[in-house]
């Protein structure tokens, strides 16, 4: 009898675990569950003995799918931030990209040139040198609110794992006691497991087990997350951010770990890799060289109808048809022109100038001839000459300015190419550790298997007690 009721318990909590298994197949962070038995000691009257709910997971290959989730969120992070960028700068063939304002200001020239006496005709080339400038600042006005939008994201991002950290310190602490007192623990490792996934996202981990079911969190660079007490993870977002603000110039917050700063920049800093350190990386770096190119070519436009002799009657030390917001540009100050370049305000009626004074000269106290054309064709001769932008990231050859902005957006195109590449192979990678977990998961074929010997188990037992209840019965009537 005692074997008997002790298989018809064991048999029902051996189902309720297969049917959770089967509920739960696809529930992420589930480890699939086994019940384990053993007999009963001796010296009693036999049978089986439940000793607990066993939680099947593969430990390396969750790690590895986590690095994997890691890299794959950094490589979103970046491949998002060059599709951007390529697309405000646009492809020559497309009507608002920069090349092509370029390429618009030399033909109003070319057009202006053949008949300077036509006021239409001078006012197209203060328009497309309008739209040019315009141009320009809109993509540094695009490179600087990327760095404000990962600055924020950064902020966002520490609050998450601040959150997650004290989660699992928590979780720790509830299977610890769990393990201890003999209660069940296999829901609250789901939990856990899933909370340090959403870690792993932001920041790679490498999980350390610990004894009575607690775990070590630390990263590949040697920060120790959690062991015991969680860390703390601190970061100070920036309101708005200029062109000229750093983090190593002090205008950007770093990031601590519980008040000591970590290193973000590459996989192996302390807190390098996945998410955050992408954020870092689009915000410190990857932001800041676009800055670099962009600000190149506006100082080389501002430069070639600022240049000596081009215009005479433009006093020295006075701006050329581009400024810096209306003053000369001064090479001290390259840092940010992409933002402040605009077009002169004498050859702006509305603004107080004259159309005349893009063919008679931008310091000219009065209209000259009306056909005469030579600074016009200057303008675009200064357009068409080759110049050096002395930035290696777009080539040290000389180039026209149509060139130099070609170069721009071939640069930009580049890294669109060597971001979805990597994205691409770090979606790949994810994708197929994500399913070999899967297929470590639930068996249902091997759980319907189980169930049905838990039923003739179950069914044996039964007809045991009936058969017991038989016997006593045909006893008492004896």
């Amino acid at each position: 009898m005692q074997n008997a009721l002790s298989g018809l318990k064991s048999n029902g909590r051996a189902a309720d675990v297969v049917s959770a298994n089967l509920a739960n197949m696809r529930t992420e962070g589930y480890g699939r569950r086994q019940l384990e038995l053993t007999t009963m000691r001796e010296g009693t009257s036999g049978g089986v003995r439940v000793l607990g709910v066993r939680r099947h997971v593969d430990a390396a290959l969750i790690g590895d799918r986590r690095l994997a989730d890691s890299t794959l969120a950094a490589a979103e992070t970046r491949s998002g931030l060059f599709r951007d960028l390529d697309r405000v700068i646009g492809s020559p063939d497309e009507p608002a990209s920069l090349s092509a304002r370029v390429a618009a200001l030399e033909d109003s020239l070319v057009s202006a040139g053949s008949r300077p006496d036509l006021a239409e005709r001078l006012d197209r080339v203060r328009l497309r040198a309008v739209e040019l400038a315009g141009k320009i600042r809109e993509i540094s006005d695009k490179v600087q609110a990327a760095r404000m939008d990962a600055d924020r994201a950064i902020g966002t991002a520490v609050e998450s794992i601040n959150r997650d950290l004290q989660q699992v310190e928590d979780l720790n602490a509830t299977i610890m006691s769990a393990k201890r007192n003999g209660r069940e623990a296999a829901s609250l490792m789901d939990q856990r497991q899933k909370v340090i996934d959403r870690i792993a996202v932001h920041v790679p981990v490498h999980t350390i087990q610990r004894d009575a079911g607690a775990v070590a969190l630390m990263t590949p660079g040697g920060t120790q997350l959690v062991d015991g007490p969680a860390a703390r993870l601190g970061f100070s977002p920036t309101g708005v951010i200029t062109a000229h603000m750093t983090q190593a110039g002090g205008h950007l917050s770093r990031l601590t770990v519980n008040g000591v700063a970590a290193g973000t920049e590459g996989e192996r800093s302390a807190m390098g890799g996945g998410k955050l350190g992408a954020l870092f990386e689009r915000r410190d770096v990857s932001a800041v060289q676009a800055q670099e190119h962009v600000d190149a070519v506006a100082r080389d436009l501002i430069e070639r109808f600022q240049s000596a002799g081009l215009d005479p009657s433009r006093a020295a030390g006075a701006p050329g048809l581009f400024t810096d917001r209306g003053a000369a540009f001064d090479p001290a100050d390259e840092t940010g022109i992409a933002g402040r370049i605009e077009v002169n305000s004498a050859i702006d009626p509305a603004r107080g100038g004259a159309l005349w004074k893009i063919r008679d000269g931008l310091g000219a106290a009065a209209p000259g001839s009306p056909g005469d054309a030579a600074l016009l064709h200057g303008y675009s001769d200064a357009l068409s000459a080759d110049r050096p932008l002395g930035i290696a990231g777009l080539g040290a050859e000389p180039r026209t300015a149509s060139g130099h902005a070609g170069a721009l957006a071939s640069w930009a195109g580049q890294r669109v190419v060597h971001s979805e590449q990597a994205l691409s192979h770090a979606r790949g990678t994810q994708s197929g550790l994500a399913e070999a977990e899967l297929q470590d998961g639930v068996d249902t074929d091997a759980e319907m298997q189980r169930l049905m010997l838990i039923e003739r188990a179950y069914g044996a037992n039964a007809r045991m007690v009936q058969t017991i209840d038989e016997m006593m019965q045909t006893l008492l009537r004896i």
